[in-house]
């Protein structure tokens, strides 16, 4: 992928100084889907570059797939749904994420609150049908925990892109000042980590199942977690958290970005760098962004505690919707950008992290307006395409929009003099090596446009690369040698 970025960066003729652009594309947006209801996330599966799947918050999965909504549902789970089908409610169907391995194994998970148990918080493993396009109704209880109040639900899980973990974010279980209902009132939910679940992140392991006598706990405690034979629920990998809505890993990187919604002052994001460890405790309820809340569990400004790296006043908006890096390749000095919203002022803002810290932090409100009649209003989510491109999410409106350049850039993706259709304005496949395959921007690794980077893609490389066909020139010197071969097994190695 840092080989993608350095070359487009070249090919666009940016000046680069210390990982940030100088130049910006100007940008906007376009509508790519209407006529959703209650839309609140827009995820895709490993490798499929054709679909993106759409949450409904009522407790359905859509699928667009090349441009077109398709009207039968994925999944339709609303009969075991609590909350979903209100627009101001906090409950539905909250989360998705599809396995690493789903190409092969069918397997996705999704969090959503349930009728049984009045509002709990099921985390639940389904597969995919026979048809691509439909999965099977029945699925697996892998993890469930109290909701005492039906707000600050969380609900956003993912994979770890460097350890295939899966990532669950739970809110403090409710109510103003983290009371601690149904747990323990003196700390508050968040800073419970002895019999606590609320107010954390946590990791587990889908692919095996450390509790086998207990029918409600189908997974596998990863042994790195922080509270692995010390004091704490093992699945905890960070805590201190009220409400994480919507967080974001980098594809890249593997850094991660925790938008934590506020109480009556404040909105945050937290970071975390991939390599900076777990059991970062990131302060609620002694602490709201930077502001001390006078409220016990946690001693404000302590060194202990994790810092945001932005926070805003609610002068500025009052609930975070936390967003996605861009990792596209239409908007080639957008690389590494996060983007993130206000719900209530549907403010958009964009910055990067660099060394640590935030730059280039962005107002992109009247940017991204889609203009021609539109508007972007109660931004619930960001989700990103196999491609790396980024979708805002209107809830109320029923819509989904892209991030995309202002005027169509003529690229040329894989420098071959050629200019290729890198900015996908319509939302078609793409063709960026010209070979009649659709297949990602400048991904050399997936050498036969199948959409995966796996064996098939080293027996393409091979055999090409054993006659010196032209087609094995990946480095676009002429000649085809062992600098070629370093070049595949670069990008083979890190998966594109």
């Amino acid at each position: 992928m840092k080989k993608k970025t350095s070359m487009l960066l070249a090919a666009a003729g940016l000046a680069v100084s210390a990982g940030i652009a100088q130049a910006q594309t100007p940008l906007t947006t376009t509508r790519i889907v209407s006529g959703l209801v209650r839309p609140i996330g827009v995820f895709h599966a490993p490798g499929d570059y054709s679909r993106v799947f759409i949450i409904e918050k009522q407790g359905r999965i859509r699928i667009l797939k090349n441009g077109v909504l398709l009207p039968t549902p994925f999944l339709d789970i609303d009969s075991i749904i609590v909350g979903g089908t209100s627009v101001s409610s906090e409950q539905g169907l909250l989360g998705l994420a599809f396995h690493p391995d789903y190409a092969t194994n069918g397997k996705f998970y999704v969090n959503y609150t349930a009728v049984a148990g009045s509002g709990d918080t099921v985390v639940a493993e389904y597969t995919v049908s026979a048809n691509p396009d439909i999965a099977n109704t029945t699925g697996t209880t892998l993890l469930t925990f109290d909701q005492p109040q039906p707000n600050h639900n969380g609900g956003w899980i993912a994979f770890g892109p460097k350890d295939g973990l899966l990532y669950i974010g739970a809110g403090d279980g409710g109510g103003s000042n983290d009371t601690g209902t149904g747990h323990t009132a003196a700390t508050g939910n968040a800073q419970d980590i002895t019999d606590n679940l609320l107010g954390k992140m946590l990791r587990i392991d889908v692919n095996r199942d450390d509790f086998p006598a207990d029918a409600t706990k189908n997974y596998g405690i990863p042994p790195t977690n922080p509270f692995v034979g010390i004091a704490g629920d093992d699945e905890i990998w960070s805590f201190g958290l009220r409400n994480p809505w919507r967080n974001a890993f980098d594809r890249v990187t593997g850094d991660l970005y925790i938008a934590d919604v506020g109480q009556g002052a404040w909105e945050e994001v937290n970071f975390q760098a991939h390599a900076s460890g777990s059991g970062r405790n990131y302060g609620w309820r002694c602490m709201e962004g930077f502001a001390c809340t006078g409220l016990t569990g946690c001693t404000c400004n302590d060194t202990a505690l994790t810092m945001p790296v932005h926070a805003y006043s609610h002068s500025e908006g009052c609930s975070i919707t936390g967003g996605e890096v861009y990792r596209g390749c239409a908007i080639p000095d957008l690389d590494g950008t996060y983007f993130f919203a206000d719900y209530c002022d549907t403010t958009i803002w964009s910055f990067r992290v660099v060394g640590g810290s935030v730059t280039q932090l962005t107002d992109r409100t009247a940017e991204l307006a889609p203009g021609g009649g539109l508007d972007i209003a109660s931004i619930t989510s960001f989700g990103a395409d196999a491609y790396g491109e980024v979708y805002i999410c209107d809830q109320n409106g029923g819509e989904g929009f892209k991030i995309i350049p202002a005027v169509a850039p003529a690229d040329d993706c894989n420098e071959n003099g050629k200019n290729d259709a890198c900015d996908i304005l319509d939302g078609t496949s793409l063709d960026a090596n010209a070979n009649g395959i659709p297949d990602e921007c400048d991904c050399p690794a997936d050498f036969n446009g199948d959409g995966f980077v796996n064996g098939d893609d080293y027996d393409a490389f091979a055999s090409l690369f054993d006659i010196a066909d032209p087609g094995a020139d990946l480095n676009n010197d002429g000649f085809v040698n062992g600098d070629d071969y370093d070049f595949f097994a670069s990008h083979f190695d890190v998966g594109c």
